[in-house]
């Protein structure tokens, strides 16, 4: 059932999309493509004309990017990121979309992995990081409405996705979800979801990516829309 969570949560995100295409026109590919989930950018990439290596930590969403990838030239490796050793090769273009860095376990992972972005980029090649540096605490409470939730019908079972609240916890932020299952037979199933995003800002992260070697490069806005909240690209040249 990842598989079905991740693409209500998460695979209707396009916002983010345009840049990603704009950077592979402008550095080539192949693209390297971190925390690739089912392919929500990976194939987007592909579709386009560039080859993707789409890495994740989890083999379930991998495997339905292989299948609904067929002929497009994308590779799915599953690694850690902070560990990821592709045996010397080397990519022009590297992007960490949604927030990805941001699950990685604080500076230490950061660091880590931005050490091995900067061992897997051409010189002169770029990566391009997405992070969110502030999120607005919420919380719904009992008898008031709260965001929509995301829902889906397959197979005749529903699927709904409720924002219950962002919570400031220390050093994180913490996204909390209600998550429902309705079968046909009218049986309801509960249960509560928990991400914790390290709270990170760019002057933050530029400082741990020069001390992985790598150079500032700039930056970009995605703007928030209505479901989903904006996102600073924080840019590195090897």
């Amino acid at each position: 059932m990842n598989v079905i969570w991740h693409d209500l949560e998460c695979g209707s995100y396009a916002e983010d999309l345009p840049l990603w295409r704009e950077l592979a026109g402008e550095y080539g590919d192949p693209v390297l493509d971190i925390g690739a989930g089912t392919g929500r950018v990976a194939l987007d990439l592909a579709r386009a004309g560039f080859r993707v290596t789409a890495v994740d930590l989890d083999p379930e969403l991998l495997a339905t990017l292989e299948a609904r990838a067929g002929a497009l030239e994308i590779e799915s490796v599953c690694a850690d990121a902070r560990t990821l050793k592709l045996d010397g090769r080397r990519f022009p273009l590297c992007v960490v979309p949604m927030q990805t860095i941001q699950l990685l376990g604080g500076p230490a992972g950061r660091i880590a992995f931005l050490r091995r972005v900067a061992m897997h980029l051409e010189p002169g090649g770029r990566v391009a990081i997405a992070i969110s540096e502030q999120l607005e605490p919420f919380e719904v409470l009992d008898g008031l409405p709260g965001p929509m939730p995301d829902m889906c019908e397959i197979d005749g079972i529903v699927y709904a996705s409720h924002p219950t609240a962002v919570r400031t916890s220390g050093a994180d932020f913490v996204l909390e979800r209600r998550r429902e299952v309705v079968r046909v037979t009218g049986e309801r199933e509960v249960s509560e979801d928990r991400i914790t995003l390290d709270r990170v800002t760019a002057r933050e992260l530029r400082g741990e990516a020069r001390d992985a070697g790598l150079r500032s490069a700039g930056r970009a806005q995605i703007p928030s829309t209505d479901e989903y909240v904006g996102s600073t690209v924080v840019m590195f040249s090897a």
